[in-house]
């Protein structure tokens, strides 16, 4: 379905983005990923905005164009008690100003029918203590995905994707830990791989500037005391 397509994952390396990027190569699509862990392509820092440029140019370089370009790459997650100023800055280059970039500095070379999909998260609308630095980040792609939506009318589709629990380890759990998501399993990485590889078919063209929220309805069940064995005790579910 991709073949000869060139795909850009960032945070290629593991987890989320090595399945996106093993599923784009499974279907013939060039993969160029961009990760501070080893990779087969570009190993660098995505909030260093030199980085970000030579990646860019190397990418356009080896292939001339871009098909599809997946923000993937994970935010620092600190809280407001222990999230420093250049920390909470950090989250933000890496989880707003690196996808921003990204899609400016390869705009000019998408190719027709081009697809961006922004990685947010289910904390773009609910949250635990101690999370900003992670939880502002997703929710500044959430909202940037629909300003390039307007702003690449006619270029390429942008959406994103909100994952719930997604186990990168292909756990399975059950009881409570299950049953809190209606689906009753927790997720993983391929539910969010197969949503990207969809978003950027060829089936969609009209879906643009969406968020899809992939947590097994999690956000969707309300939790009471006593529900599903959860007690409330103490202001804390345990």
């Amino acid at each position: 379905m991709f073949t000869d397509k060139v795909a850009v994952v960032t945070g290629g390396a593991k987890g989320i983005g090595k399945a996106i990027a093993d599923s784009f190569r499974r279907e013939g699509a060039h993969v160029c990923t961009i990760d501070l862990l080893p990779n087969d392509y570009y190993v660098g820092d995505l909030a260093d905005q030199t980085v970000l440029e030579e990646f860019a140019r190397k990418v356009i370089g080896d292939y001339g164009h871009v098909d599809f370009l997946i923000n993937n790459a994970l935010p620092l997650m600190k809280g407001i008690d222990q999230c420093s100023y250049a920390e909470f800055n950090y989250a933000l280059r890496v989880g707003v100003t690196a996808p921003f970039y990204l899609a400016k500095l390869f705009a000019p070379c998408l190719a027709p029918g081009a697809s961006i999909v922004n990685i947010s998260s289910s904390r773009d609308r609910m949250s635990q203590p101690q999370t900003e630095s992670y939880t502002a980040a997703k929710g500044g792609i959430s909202a940037l995905t629909h300003a390039l939506a307007v702003s690449l009318a006619g270029k390429a589709r942008v959406n994103s994707i909100s994952p719930g629990w997604i186990d990168t380890d292909y756990t399975v759990y059950a009881g409570p830990d299950a049953f809190q998501q209606p689906a009753g399993r927790v997720g993983n990485p391929m539910d969010i791989a197969h949503m990207v590889l969809f978003l950027c078919s060829d089936k969609v063209g009209f879906i643009t500037g969406e968020n899809i929220c992939i947590d097994g309805g999690m956000t969707r069940q309300m939790i009471y005391h006593n529900d599903f064995g959860w007690t409330l005790q103490g202001g804390a579910a345990e």
